[in-house]
């Protein structure tokens, strides 16, 4: 999982994560330990930053 620069920090990636694996600091980081690739935070990115 990746963020692509162009993300805007609108952290509605870290709100649809169900495991908590997502914190947005300006830019959205996915911790890969907690990430489960359940690809929501894929589906919901509106600027789909967000790849899998």
């Amino acid at each position: 999982m990746r963020v692509e620069d162009h993300c805007v920090g609108c952290a509605y990636c870290m709100l649809v994560c169900k495991f908590e694996a997502i914190e947005v600091f300006g830019k959205a980081k996915i911790n890969e330990e907690k990430c489960v690739k359940c690809l929501k935070c894929v589906i919901y990115c509106p600027v789909k930053a967000v790849k899998g």
